[in-house]
């Protein structure tokens, strides 16, 4: 297989089919305390806020760069007019729970679309992970590392060999 035959292939995959289990996956539920969510943070670069572990209905995402909301008093986010949304996603604002600082608009794509319209919505919107959903259910996620690991894998199983 040359590696515009394992691209072809790997454009065409189903997300269901390379998404890890869950279990694998930084989640934490909406009632979640801050300090575990800043545990999480401390080793991946997002974690997925879920209204609970049985619905598994996704509530949004925390990012490793909003742990500086998090951590920077309230006054740090004031304008003119007042307080902002940001102000209230810090730890002297006020925010105690997963819920409270989560961005409630994560990204999604659906578990049935391909690697492809995946690659599509990360360059459209510069994202390096989408949630996979199914409906409102958080079933999975979608990287660029999962990706980059699924087409190596794809590349040794192939035998492919990169051409100068």
């Amino acid at each position: 297989m040359d590696v515009e035959a394992a691209l072809e292939k790997f454009h065409s995959m189903k997300l269901a089919e390379i998404i890890p289990p869950t279990t694998m996956m930084p989640i934490v539920t909406a009632d979640s305390d801050l300090l575990s969510v800043l545990k999480v943070l401390r080793a991946r670069h997002h974690v997925w806020v879920v209204k609970d572990r049985e619905s598994m209905e996704l509530v949004g995402v925390i990012r490793y760069l909003d742990v500086i909301d998090i951590l920077l008093p309230p006054e740090s986010h004031r304008f003119k007019l007042g307080m902002t949304s940001k102000s209230l996603k810090s730890l002297l604002g006020g925010a105690a729970k997963a819920e409270d600082v989560a961005d409630r608009h994560p990204l999604t794509i659906e578990e049935d679309a391909t690697v492809l319209d995946a690659l599509n919505k990360m360059r459209r919107y510069k994202a390096q992970v989408l949630a996979v959903v199914e409906g409102e259910k958080l079933v999975g996620e979608v990287s660029l590392r999962i990706l980059i690991d699924e087409f190596l894998r794809l590349l040794r199983v192939g035998g492919a060999q990169w051409r100068e």
